[in-house]
Order: C-alpha cells, then structure tokens, then sequence
C-alpha cells in the first residue's frame, strides 16, 4: 500500500522528531507549529533523526491514515533547507520513498510562447 500519485497536496516536514509519537501528536505537530488544519485533507511526511524511517499522516473521511516505512540498512535522501515545510506531488514523495534523492530531481521547465513566428 502507498500514497495515492494523484495526492496534491503533499507536506514535508523537514525536523526529524520524536518517532514515538502517534497519529495525535503528529496532528498536533501539524496544528501547532504549522498552522495548517489536519482534517483537510493534506498528507504531512516525517521522518527520524536517523533518517531511516518515515511517517507519514493524513486524513480519510472517518480517521487518520498513518503510513510507516523503516530502511534496514540504508538511509531516505531527507531534502535540506531552512523551511520548516516542502510542498511535494504524491509522485516526489513516492520517489522519496523508493529512495531516490528528490532535491536533484527536476524537470524541464514549462514554457509559454504567444505564437511560431
């Protein structure tokens, strides 16, 4: 099971916390310290200090959805910078979560041009 591709509306927490913490303090983190509400429909992603596990929380309707992934050896490529949060797509988490190291990940540009001539 994995986060949905179409998810638009993907939050990366950057600070590693306490991976004691439940589906509660998770929202509480999201509520508190970012402002945002947990019951709209956003998923947040964390991770540990280790950077071998995350979790990821968000809300379905009738109850929180808690997704966890722990690494046996290696590490998640955890994108840096001074933003408590990174906006991603479902597919960049995805990405994320298969290991690779979304922060090099870009593509092309989009480009807008008024006419061929």
């Amino acid at each position: 099971m994995r986060p949905s591709l179409e998810l638009t509306e993907v939050y990366l927490y950057r600070q590693a916390i306490d991976f004691r913490k439940s589906h509660r303090g998770l929202a509480a983190i999201v509520e508190c310290e970012l402002g945002h509400n947990p019951f709209d429909g956003g998923l947040y992603a964390f991770t540990n200090k280790q950077r071998t596990k995350i979790k990821c929380l968000f809300w379905e309707n009738t109850g929180f959805v808690l997704y966890y992934k722990t690494l046996v050896e290696d590490k998640f490529k955890w994108p840096k910078g001074e933003e408590a949060l990174l906006t991603l797509t479902g597919q960049q988490l995805n990405w994320l979560l298969d290991g690779y190291d979304i922060s090099v990940m870009k593509g092309h540009k989009n480009r807008h041009y008024e006419s061929v001539f």
